[in-house]
């Protein structure tokens, strides 16, 4: 267990977030995406994984050389670019004082958005990104130190890049898709019991996550919808089409600004319950 470099690599996120000064290790893993793509492109299932397993060598490989640095200080600070916590919190923050920002940070159409609308989708990708972005990285960080955080992340990488199931990444990205899936099954579910334990909320949000279409996001959505008394979810376009989608809760639908501060403001119970559990880990 690497619970002492995921401690000390959480708060550095925490205080610091992004190192802007140097290029930002999932951009690399972007890179190699996209240059793998226009490069041997076919929809194909088998090339899908080509992708996925020359990507996660690559990773695993210059991981390996910085691991040889055996100095749990060097470790925390590179592992701490693999958690995005503050920068999550910061970007729905700007997005809410920016609705145009809203499109970097979901994939869903945003120019017709109504206010509402605009709001739960802010709500919802900080919830379901409270798991991405933070809690998964750590979670493998603890059971594998960097190799398990970074290998986590290109396979998040791949998912947002080309996990969609359109025309043309309906075969390619099937298998990173379905490999997120498979490491996101626990975080996902640990992000939804801290978010309640953050809210000291004891309702079941369970058979709501069960509608979501992935096996994981809804979890984390649902968690906050009940947390907050709030009706998320609902038929969303994507892409141009009008996508069925159930709700998630069953609170107000009419989604105001005050909800999506009020999501915001459970990050600091949230963060406080990982550090302490990261710190108990320690001493374990």
């Amino acid at each position: 267990m690497y619970f002492d470099v995921a401690f000390i690599a959480f708060f550095i996120d925490k205080i610091f977030g992004e190192f802007t000064f140097v290029r930002h290790p999932v951009v690399l893993m972007g890179d190699f995406i996209k240059w793998f793509e226009k490069r041997f492109y076919k929809d194909t299932f088998l090339r899908g994984i080509t992708l996925t397993c020359s990507l996660l060598f690559v990773v695993w490989f210059f991981v390996y050389i910085v691991c040889l640095i055996d100095n749990v200080f060097i470790q925390a600070i590179i592992g701490s670019t693999t958690i995005a916590s503050k920068m999550l919190y910061e970007s729905v923050k700007e997005a809410l004082n920016r609705p145009e920002n809203l499109k970097y940070l979901v994939s869903r159409d945003t120019k017709n958005l109504t206010k509402s609308e605009t709001n739960k989708a802010l709500i919802e990708t900080y919830a379901e990104n409270l798991s991405d972005g933070v809690v998964a990285p750590v979670f493998y960080m603890v059971l594998f130190g960097l190799e398990g955080a970074f290998l986590y992340k290109a396979v998040n990488t791949l998912d947002s890049m080309v996990g969609y199931k359109t025309k043309r990444y309906k075969n390619f990205g099937k298998f990173s898709a379905r490999l997120d899936d498979v490491l996101n099954y626990i975080p996902a579910r640990i992000t939804a019991c801290f978010i309640m334990l953050a809210t000291f909320t004891c309702r079941s949000f369970r058979h709501y996550a069960k509608k979501h279409e992935s096996p994981n996001a809804g979890y984390p959505i649902s968690a906050m919808a009940v947390a907050l008394n709030l009706k998320l979810g609902g038929d969303t376009f994507y892409f141009g089409k009008l996508k069925k989608k159930p709700f998630f809760g069953d609170g107000k639908e009419i989604i105001a600004e005050d909800d999506v501060k009020k999501a915001l403001l459970l990050h600091v119970r949230f963060e406080m319950i990982i550090g302490f559990v990261l710190f108990i880990g320690i001493f374990l």
